[in-house]
């Protein structure tokens, strides 16, 4: 008997926790995606695409990298190591497959403003001019990394309260105008920022309010120091570069491989550059000494934390929208499904990991992810593949790039950004579609051009609570009578199929419940007057989903002890309509059914 009854709640107990373990394994591949794609990874059909994809993406992570550590007013090293890490730990936590993650021009240019503001150039002199310990560089480029790398940890702390807080879902109040006004301002910051290395011009850092014009106002007031040397190299490797991508884009379906015009435009100039000695003959800047090996880890000072809070913020909001874009496209393209708040995780990870390794901010930049589109890959396996060939450049090639000139570098952030400034595009379109989208758009340009990316984004999201909460309640219900009267097949299950008219009510906005009731009021005025000619109003009888019952008023009479008679009826349907550049939002549209 006791045997029995042990073995009774053995089997209860093994019931009551089964349950409980699937829970864990269904939470653990929620939280990490990568074991639920990586135990199906198909070596024969993917592994190729996915090396040749990485081998393309390495080359632009290792440009980019040395090209946005710069921007961030950091050590060109730092960049090499923030193309590594954060993609590393995007693809272990991230949900977009063909997203790659590393330095961002966007972050970097907030970064810097806390860099700048904090260690300013005028403190070199002041700050101990022997190499320190870590990779033998001086302690004022380690104050510079350390404020970069308390801006990633902030960064990614708020991002990790955001996904604890489940904010994800609020994401749909940034729609495609705020997003799109917001990327183009700031790529225009950042061609703005690359200007003196372009023109080859000793300049000082400027920022804050306006610092757009102040910069602008610098360059022509000192227009005779420009270096030609630096202007025609940087015009020359412009051209270059865009054509070739150019020629890359039009025939990459004919070519298996395109040409990677950053690695060999690099290669060209630095050895250009070491043959003819430009850096003494010309006096031309080079990106200088590049160390190899990665140092040991250090936290960020956080003592400083509250200094840059305002960065940290910019960093997480403007990071977080501009990679989410780039998941959810990539999601739709290739139909998977990305979580918002997932990527929240992955992204607050991605920056609060790697700050301790002497990384700058990160984010998933659009160059490339649309180069892992263009090279077919097919997993995040191509960023990890990447990640090994950024080692090599670490350990072996980096010193070789000491001759590298700083215009190329800025020459190739420029091009880079070519994604984000022709979406100036899109302004014909929301002139076509909405002249209000149209005015947001200007808007939130405007305030991203004169203040920064976050700000503009913040006056964007603003802008679009206000017009939505001012256009719902003001919705215009109108009857389509430009349209011919259809005749329709009405099957019942009272009677056989019948022919009946067809009416169809239009509403300029999703239906919720600021406007739920000023619609059921309007609908009920366009019945009654289509009826009054043909039957009394005692006659009209409507069948109205939940939503609208509610707020009817009594409006509707759904007697069943009314004789049958010749009656008009209204059925409504849901009817997907675009809302914002990612999500879909359900307004409704009527069918009026005439005697």
């Amino acid at each position: 008997m006791t045997g029995a009854k042990r073995k009774k709640r053995s089997t209860l107990w093994g019931k009551m926790h089964t349950p409980h373990r699937e829970d864990i394994k269904q939470w653990c591949k929620r939280r990490l995606p990568i074991l639920e794609w990586a135990p199906q990874y198909n070596l024969k059909e993917n592994l190729l695409p996915d090396t040749v994809s990485g081998v393309m993406l390495a080359v632009q992570q290792v440009t980019q990298g040395l090209s946005f550590a710069m921007l961030s007013s950091v050590h060109p090293v730092f960049g090499l190591y923030g193309s590594l890490f954060p993609a590393i730990i995007y693809a272990i936590f991230g949900m977009g497959r063909h997203v790659a993650t590393g330095t961002f021009a966007l972050t970097s240019l907030i970064s810097a403003n806390a860099v700048e503001r904090l260690v300013p150039q005028s403190s070199r002199n002041l700050t101990t001019q022997s190499n320190s310990s870590v990779l033998g560089l001086s302690e004022f480029e380690l104050q510079r990394i350390g404020v970069a790398a308390a801006v990633s940890f902030l960064g990614g702390v708020i991002q990790l309260v955001m996904f604890v807080l489940q904010l994800g879902s609020a994401t749909f109040l940034l729609t495609e105008p705020v997003i799109s006004a917001m990327t183009t301002g700031a790529a225009t910051h950042v061609v703005t920022s690359q200007v003196k290395y372009l023109l080859g011009i000793k300049m000082p850092y400027i920022s804050g309010p306006l610092g757009f014009f102040y910069i602008y106002a610098y360059v022509f007031e000192n227009i005779k120091s420009v270096q030609l040397e630096a202007l025609l190299l940087s015009l020359l490797s412009i051209i270059v570069l865009v054509l070739v991508k150019e020629l890359n884009e039009q025939f990459k379906r004919k070519i298996k491989v395109v040409l990677p015009i950053d690695l060999v435009l690099i290669i060209a100039a630095s050895f250009a550059c070491y043959c003819t000695n430009m850096e003494n003959t010309y006096g031309l800047e080079v990106v200088g000494h590049i160390p190899n090996g990665i140092p040991p880890p250090r936290a960020p000072p956080m003592n400083i934390l509250s200094a840059v809070l305002t960065e940290a913020f910019g960093v997480a909001l403007v990071g977080y929208v501009a990679s989410l874009a780039l998941a959810q496209g990539s999601a739709k393209k290739f139909k998977y499904s990305v979580d918002d708040n997932q990527e929240f995780l992955a992204h607050g990870l991605s920056n609060v990991i790697p700050s301790f390794l002497f990384c700058i901010p990160s984010a998933a930049a659009m160059g490339r992810t649309a180069g892992l589109y263009s090279t077919g890959a097919k997993t995040q396996v191509a960023c990890l593949i990447s990640c090994i060939l950024i080692l090599i450049v670490i350990y072996a090639i980096g010193p070789l790039l000491y001759w590298l000139p700083m215009c190329v570098l800025a020459s190739i952030i420029v091009v880079g950004l070519k994604g984000m400034l022709i979406q100036f595009r899109d302004l014909r379109k929301y002139w076509n579609v909405d002249k209000i989208d149209w005015g947001i758009w200007i808007s939130t340009y405007i305030f991203t051009i004169c203040f920064a990316a976050n700000v503009g984004l913040l006056f964007g999201v603003v802008c679009t609570i206000a017009i939505v909460l001012g256009r719902f309640p003001r919705a215009k219900t109108l009857s389509i009578t430009d349209m011919k009267e259809m005749e329709l097949k009405v099957k019942t299950e009272m009677h056989d199929e019948t022919s009946q008219q067809i009416k169809i009510i239009s509403i300029n906005n999703p239906l919720v419940f600021l406007n739920a009731k000023k619609f059921s009021a309007d609908l009920m005025n366009i019945i009654l007057k289509e009826n009054e000619s043909s039957q009394p109003h005692d006659d009209v009888k409507c069948e109205q989903n939940t939503l609208l019952s509610s707020l009817s008023n009594g409006n509707c009479n759904e007697e069943a002890s009314q004789p049958p008679a010749p009656v008009s009826k209204c059925f409504f349907g849901p009817e997907l309509h675009w809302f914002g550049p990612f999500r879909l939002h359900r307004s409704l549209h009527t069918c009026l059914t005439l005697p």
